[in-house]
C-alpha cells in the first residue's frame, strides 16, 4: 500500500490479515458517508452496504451491522444484547469503543471488544461492502467473513 493510505485503513487491513482475510480497500474521494452514497460510488445495491451502528445498551456499548436498505430497531437490538434500554452514543464514545470515526467504523480491528449483531438481510448477497476506517475507504467481503471475522451474531435487528 502506498504512503497516501490513511493509517486507519492500514489498521483495518492488518486486522483482516491477522484473521486470515485479505481485503483490498478502495478510496472514494467524494465520500461514502451514507449507504446511498456508498452504493452509488461502488455501483452496488444499497442493501450490500454494511452500516456499522454503535449504540449503548444499558451501560455498555454494542455494534450492529445493518444492511444499507434497512433501519435499526433499537428495541430489537436491546433485546438481542440482553438489555432493556438502547440509546444513541456520541462520536467520542464511538471513537473510544472502536478506534474509528462515525461513518468509518469497520467490522473488525476495534479498540475494544464489543458484542456484535448482524442483520440477516446481509447474508443474501455474495459480497457486501464495509467501511475501512474512514468516510472515504471501503472494502468488499463475503457476508460469511463479515460474521466470522467480525465475531457477530446473526439476529433480526431491523425495523
Amino acid at each position: 500500500m502506498s504512503e497516501s493510505v490513511h493509517p486507519n485503513v492500514l489498521r483495518v487491513v492488518a486486522a483482516a490479515r491477522a484473521e486470515g482475510l485479505d481485503i483490498a480497500p478502495r478510496r472514494f474521494p467524494e465520500g461514502t458517508k451514507t449507504a446511498a452514497d456508498a452504493a452509488a460510488a461502488i455501483g452496488c445495491d444499497v442493501g450490500q452496504i454494511v452500516k456499522s451502528l454503535v449504540f449503548g445498551v444499558d451501560d455498555r456499548v454494542v455494534l450492529a451491522y445493518v444492511s444499507g436498505a434497512n433501519q435499526l430497531d433499537e428495541a430489537k437490538l436491546a433485546r438481542a444484547a440482553g438489555g432493556s434500554r438502547c440509546h444513541r452514543v456520541d462520536a467520542d464514545v464511538v471513537r473510544r469503543a472502536t478506534g474509528f470515526p462515525i461513518g468509518g467504523v469497520p467490522p473488525f480491528g476495534h479498540a475494544t471488544t464489543l458484542d456484535v449483531f448482524v442483520d440477516p438481510d446481509l447474508l443474501q448477497f455474495d459480497e457486501v461492502w464495509a467501511a475501512a476506517g474512514t468516510w472515504n475507504d471501503v472494502f468488499a467481503l463475503s457476508p460469511e467473513d463479515l460474521v466470522r471475522v467480525g465475531r457477530g451474531t446473526v439476529t433480526d435487528v431491523r425495523k
